[in-house]
């Protein structure tokens, strides 16, 4: 039976950039430094009216099959992990597959899942190759949470930002992924929702859980939040060192997704670990919801802090309530990495 393993990963962000200084300009009330205190957010990357998911997600897809020299041909399954999809019918993976030129044999899927969903792909992935259904699959999270947002919403359009990660998940003769833990609370739904959109009438929809300060269509209850946060990471922390054998001093970093530095800090109070163990990546991205993690992963990857042999947990945690987390062991090579700085610096030139 074979295994899978995190392949190469290609990162797609909107050329539209909304820094802490634009957004002074345009709300001189707002106290940046300590916004930038708090969230730890300088700029974010925001689609333009035009652009999609589907459309930061095909961009970041072709970039991995040039970058890496992919054959699109060799992809067996396309998942997608969103929630803001160009429609509620048809399945935007199935439009993905035509655009991307990819066989018409493949399986295409979209999921709707947030913070934990790059990590419920991995999931995924590793089933398909396990079972023997695949052998390489294309897993793309996206996400345009600016649609919801409204312009003069401070908290939230200091925090979120839009792009997308293409990942390639492949068969392998050694593991490196897995065991997962995953964990479900519905009756946290009201904390971050998106009030409207969906089939539900609106007298019958899940309502915010307080009051709503500000007129978007996404509300997010931040303190709710941190506290659940707080709550479930440890917890999964715990079960998957139980699940792998592994002490925590075996651990080399703990890749969180990332959604602001102050709960990123409190998590490493309570945790008793250091930015060394928890590695932060959003001051340049703001929180790109799904893709968080594998942005963390690329990024960790292109300054030399992720090596072949590193065991990493991978933690995904937040809207739904989900969260998510599996063990994992880098194997992706590091001359492949050096290639790739090779082709880039003959096109910089």
């Amino acid at each position: 039976m074979p295994y899978s393993a995190i392949g190469p990963i290609a990162v797609f962000l909107p050329e539209t950039v909304e820094d802490n200084q634009y957004l002074a300009q345009q709300f001189p009330k707002w106290d940046m430094e300590l916004i930038y205190a708090r969230t730890g957010i300088r700029r974010r990357h925001i689609a333009t009216p035009e652009q999609c998911a589907s459309d930061l997600g095909v961009a970041a897809a072709e970039q991995l099959f040039q970058q890496y020299q992919i054959d699109r041909d060799s992809i067996d399954f396309l998942l997608f992990c969103t929630q803001s999809p160009d429609y509620i019918i048809p399945t935007t993976a199935c439009i993905m597959q035509h655009r991307l030129g990819l066989r018409r044999s493949v399986g295409a899927l979209d999921f709707n899942l947030g913070c934990s969903g790059f990590v419920y792909g991995l999931a995924l992935a590793d089933g398909l190759i396990r079972g023997g259904s695949a052998r390489r699959v294309l897993l793309i999270t996206a996400e345009t949470y600016s649609r919801y947002i409204d312009p003069t919403d401070r908290s939230l359009r200091t925090i979120f930002g839009d792009g997308a990660a293409a990942t390639l998940v492949e068969a392998s003769q050694e593991p490196s992924i897995g065991p997962f833990v995953f964990g479900t609370d519905g009756s946290g739904a009201d904390t971050l929702l998106v009030c409207g959109g969906g089939a539900r009438r609106a007298e019958q929809a899940i309502q915010p859980r307080k009051r709503k300060r500000w007129p978007s269509s996404l509300f997010m209850d931040g303190p709710e939040l941190v506290k659940f946060t707080l709550e479930v990471v440890p917890e999964m922390i715990d079960r998957l060192l139980t699940l792998t054998g592994w002490q925590r001093s075996q651990v080399d970093m703990y890749l969180m997704h990332q959604p602001t530095t102050f709960l990123l800090h409190q998590l490493r109070e309570k945790l008793q670990m250091d930015d060394q163990d928890v590695p932060e990546d959003l001051e340049e991205y703001g929180n790109t919801v799904s893709s968080t993690l594998p942005i963390l992963v690329r990024d960790l990857r292109n300054c030399r802090r992720l090596a072949p042999g590193k065991r990493t947990l991978l933690l995904g945690f937040g809207v739904g309530l989900s969260w998510a987390g599996c063990a994992w062991i880098e194997t992706w090579q590091a001359q492949q990495q050096e290639a790739l700085d090779s082709q880039t610096a003959k096109q910089a030139a």
